[in-house]
């Protein structure tokens, strides 16, 4: 965004501080007239033909375009992943507070990422960790929907839900 002298077009379009069309004007005409109301001259839009100018506070124009910034920033929500750790062996409790946890996150908007490990001699059956993995998808499906079924990693089943309800089709 260039300022004052730093504009390199012969002819501009000029706006006033008012929001009123001045008109075509020569660069000198154009700062003398932002001279004249002790404002700056800015290129709001360089690709137009002839470029597009405001006559405005410059200092003011940027603390409102930072502040702008902030606001839209503060309204962004950062989607992160939580991850619940099980194992097929878990007791009935336990996973009923693991999903509690897990509900929790996904009603703020996060993905909840369900591990079950696998450790020892766990490796011969897991189909237990398959199906208390499904059984955890089924109980957060009024919330939640997985974003691919369970994959197996090494000693890992690992099963990703994303927030949103499952569309009835």
């Amino acid at each position: 965004m260039r300022v004052n002298r730093e504009i390199r077009a012969p002819r501009v379009r000029v706006i006033s501080s008012t929001g009123e069309q001045i008109g075509i004007l020569s660069i000198h005409e154009a700062m003398a007239k932002a001279d004249e109301e002790g404002l700056d001259l800015i290129e709001i839009s360089p690709d137009s033909n002839p470029p597009v100018c405001k006559i405005i506070n410059f200092g003011k124009f940027r603390y409102d375009q930072t502040k702008r910034e902030k606001e839209s920033k503060k309204a962004q929500h950062q989607i992160k992943v939580k991850e619940i750790k099980i194992k097929p062996n878990i007791d009935v409790h336990d996973l009923e507070t693991k999903m509690k946890h897990a509900r929790e996150f996904l009603s703020k908007g996060n993905k909840v990422k369900i591990t079950c490990m696998f450790r020892g001699r766990e490796m011969a059956h897991t189909q237990i960790g398959k199906k208390l993995v499904e059984e955890c998808c089924a109980k957060l499906e009024d919330i939640a929907v997985a974003e691919s079924p369970p994959s197996s990693l090494g000693r890992l089943l690992i099963v990703v839900l994303a927030p949103g309800v499952k569309k009835k089709t």
